[in-house]
């Protein structure tokens, strides 16, 4: 799940370059909660001289937030989702109001302006690989609150070049659950000729079919052949629940474009149960019970951790027990913020949602799924 600076096309280069921070939570103040519509607000965050360093970032990327609801520390990944340039010393998340969802539930209601809460430096790969925009076209698929990150990168693009294109199709059930409506108008307004918008409202007839209804695998077809274009695309942005950003990506790859031109995010769904607070699942370590014995190395602190075989405990979940402040956000294989690199021995991944094919190449592991396999294993932080 970041903005950048971006004033002119010979500058991207040096500009997109990847934003790395260490995962480290900070004290920010609110500035302000702008509702966005019934059920999503937008928080900003006013962010100290001291720490501006801190949380530079790339238009894709997003804060963990951390606070504690009715005695429990909770914490939630959300996308930054405006570009950097216009950041003036804040950084802003837009944070939709899940069915059940005891965080969001609370920022929506609770979250005030002159609040203090703990929020993470910006995380996430989901940002553009283009080094050079001019004549790019850049196309996002959005769902709900899944536009969070694509609002920032969508400023970015049309931003940095005055021959990019960016196609927009964002899909809710109706016009009342459109999220940054009237942002979305005016940048249309600025950019008349280079952005393409398209809103799809699956609950309610527009003038065209093609943008009324759920899109399915057949509507999606008729979009790639109509208003999409895949020949005509640089690279693409899917950000959504599971099933529409699978249907996307699988469409994708059989008209031919290559996975590594398609970045996707996923909605952080469920309640971590792996991890949580800020000590791991304690576990009981019976005598002759076989164990595994974990490694890990964090600000240049290595810790040796040891766990039962038959708790089938992830590397996360261990390290917690002797490192509170190993970082993670959703503990679920999506945000990517407890990754680390896997120096030595071996592991399984129940989920990964997060680590792009060459992160996986060359030893990346989430540390939240990844349950060892080999007597000792060895992870790395700091890599």
């Amino acid at each position: 799940m970041a903005a950048t600076r971006l004033e002119s096309s010979n500058q991207v280069a040096t500009t997109l370059a990847p934003v790395k921070h260490r995962a480290r939570f900070h004290t920010l103040t609110v500035a302000e909660v702008r509702p966005l519509t019934a059920d999503s607000v937008e928080v900003t965050f006013t962010v100290p001289p001291k720490l501006q360093g801190a949380f530079d970032y790339l238009p894709g990327q997003h804060l963990a937030l951390r606070a504690t609801i009715d005695g429990q520390e909770l914490r939630r990944s959300y996308s930054i989702c405006r570009p950097a340039a216009s950041n003036g010393g804040q950084i802003s998340v837009a944070i939709k109001r899940d069915l059940g969802g005891a965080f969001s539930t609370w920022a929506n209601s609770e979250l005030h302006s002159g609040d203090e809460i703990d929020v993470m430096s910006p995380q996430g790969s989901f940002t553009s690989t283009l080094h050079d925009l001019d004549h790019k076209h850049v196309v996002g698929v959005a769902a709900g609150s899944g536009i969070t990150p694509l609002m920032a990168l969508a400023h970015t693009v049309l931003a940095a070049s005055p021959t990019s294109m960016f196609t927009l199709v964002y899909t809710n059930r109706t016009a009342l659950d459109v999220m940054f409506l009237d942002e979305l108008a005016e940048l249309k307004d600025r950019y008349p000729a280079r952005l393409a918008l398209y809103h799809v409202l699956s609950r309610e007839q527009r003038s065209s079919s093609l943008l009324s209804g759920r899109i399915d695998e057949e509507k999606f077809r008729r979009m790639l052949d109509t208003i999409l274009r895949p020949a005509t695309v640089d690279e693409w942005f899917l950000c959504g629940p599971f099933e529409l950003v699978q249907l996307c990506r699988d469409t994708l790859e059989s008209t031919g474009v290559e996975r590594s031109h398609v970045r996707f995010e996923l909605f952080t769904t469920g309640e971590p149960s792996a991890a949580s607070g800020d000590r791991g699942r304690p576990v009981i370590i019976g005598q002759g019970d076989k164990t595994f014995q974990i490694e890990f190395t964090l600000d240049g602190q290595s810790n040796t951790v040891t766990t039962p075989v038959n708790a089938n405990e992830s590397i996360l979940n261990a390290a917690l027990r002797v490192r509170p402040d190993v970082p993670f956000a959703c503990a679920g294989g999506v945000c990517g913020t407890c990754r680390a690199k896997l120096v030595s021995g071996d592991v399984t991944m129940t989920e990964n949602y997060a680590l792009e094919p060459e992160e996986l190449a060359r030893g990346y592991v989430l540390t939240c799924q990844s349950h060892p396999t080999t007597d000792t294993v060895v992870v790395d932080y700091d890599v």
